[in-house]
């Protein structure tokens, strides 16, 4: 297994199957902070349905069309990456994130992307990394400016979540804006 260090004492890492017990114990715990955003988590309700969650995610990977990565600070799940969607035909993915609310402020998400925006283009070759998220997460709005990314619009009343339409911003890099990016 593979681990990527992204600060003294947090590293990204795969998020497998086998890790259902851990990975329900996180939502368990995180739940109210990324319940609002994140419709799976409310779904994350037993060992049986983290195993289900993940094993989708295995199953997306080795059809190289998506991948979950689990965010550990100091041994302890607070987080993750994932790609929602990934077109390596069409040249474009979109990431998405979550983390626990004591593990914020910490550059954890910001990293995290970062390592997968490099790997989605640097190695993969594609050409467009996209983000969404409701405008009103001044947090997500805040890691996409982070990033470098450009905000392409807001797609009215397209996110339907808990009786509710919700706007939904779009971002995005472009592997021209990614090769002259300022710290890369």
């Amino acid at each position: 297994m593979f681990a990527t260090k992204i600060t003294g004492n947090a590293e990204l890492r795969p998020l497998e199957p086998w890790q259902a017990a851990e990975f329900l114990a996180h939502v368990e715990k995180a739940r109210a902070n990324i319940e609002p955003y994140i419709p799976w988590a409310e779904l994350i309700v037993d060992e049986e349905a983290a195993r289900r969650f993940l094993r989708r995610y295995a199953d997306r990977q080795a059809a190289d069309e998506g991948r979950i990565y689990g965010i550990w600070l100091s041994g302890e799940l607070v987080g993750g990456v994932l790609f929602r969607t990934f077109e390596a035909r069409w040249g474009s993915c979109e990431i998405g994130v979550w983390l626990a609310a004591h593990a914020e402020g910490q550059g954890l998400v910001s990293r995290s992307a970062q390592q997968l925006i490099d790997w989605a283009i640097g190695v993969r070759g594609l050409n467009r990394v996209e983000w969404r998220c409701v405008p009103t997460n001044a947090r997500s709005v805040a890691v996409a400016k982070r990033l470098g990314m450009t905000c392409e619009g807001t797609l009215r009343q397209a996110f339907p979540y808990r009786g509710d339409l919700h706007d939904l911003q779009v971002w995005s890099l472009l592997r021209a804006e990614w090769e002259h990016r300022p710290w890369g």
